[in-house]
């Protein structure tokens, strides 16, 4: 399985994460928002400039900034989908 960053992963993509790459008060809230290592993700939907991503966590629904998904890296479970 492929180890990317969270904001490489596209719409419909699961992933389980593997690391968070930071410390601090935004390591600790990544944290409190249930984002830790082994936690199993999926992207469910992107803003137009792809910024914030929605993503699907223990059954509900939570929002990251580009700058806060850099520090998450994942292992990808699904491929993404195909796109013409």
């Amino acid at each position: 399985m492929a180890r990317i960053n969270l904001r490489q992963m596209a719409v419909n993509q699961s992933g389980i994460i593997v690391a968070i790459k930071v410390g601090g008060e935004l390591g600790h809230r990544i944290r409190e928002m249930g984002l830790v290592p082994g936690t199993e993700i999926t992207v469910k939907q992107r803003a137009p400039l792809n910024d914030p991503v929605a993503l699907r966590v223990m059954d509900g629904t939570l929002t990251l900034r580009n700058n806060e998904a850099d520090f998450i890296d994942v292992e990808v479970t699904t491929a993404p989908p195909f796109t013409n």
